[in-house]
């Protein structure tokens, strides 16, 4: 993937400049920035490894799930449940992956309105290798080492917390 020209100054430092020109200094302003232009740069980088697979980020968490599974399948619900998305999307994620070879789908004995997806033997052999490629590459932050990477994870669970994307124990 072709790197985007760099340019000859840092964009986001420069909006913080005219931001606090204008409304006053916003840290907030800039850290989401800063935020939301990673989230850009790893997804791309991500992607990249994914592609070859017919994956996307999206298809790969996925499929880690139900692999990671005790029998190597969930309840849609429990899927949408688990990766925190709309159930329409676990939906079209899930038969992306069933038309790729990579999962089945079927009625859930234990919910008659249910449906199973199970993670295919190709499946596993796809997320294995994906997951070595992944992690070869440090999933995109090789700029940080282990010790930086549990601080980022750190910094931003308080926001995960307060969102409600669980209960701090």
């Amino acid at each position: 993937m072709p790197k985007p020209l760099s340019l000859p100054f840092d964009p986001i430092a420069r909006a913080d400049e005219l931001w606090k020109e204008h409304f006053g200094a916003t840290p907030s302003m800039v850290a989401i920035t800063s935020i939301m232009r990673a989230q850009q740069i790893l997804l791309a980088e991500v992607d990249a490894v994914v592609k070859p697979y017919g994956l996307t980020f999206a298809r790969y968490e996925a499929l880690v799930l139900l692999t990671f599974s005790r029998r190597g399948e969930l309840s849609m619900s429990k899927i949408g449940e688990r990766l925190m998305v709309h159930p329409t999307s676990v939906t079209n994620t899930v038969d992306r992956l069933v038309r790729s070879g990579l999962v089945t789908k079927r009625p859930n004995p234990n919910d008659g309105r249910g449906t199973l997806a199970s993670v295919t033997d190709r499946g596993r052999r796809v997320c294995e290798d994906a997951t070595r490629e992944l992690t070869a590459m440090d999933f995109g932050l090789r700029a940080y080492d282990d010790e930086e990477c549990a601080e980022i994870f750190a910094m931003l669970r308080p926001l995960r917390v307060a969102a409600g994307d669980f209960e701090e124990s």
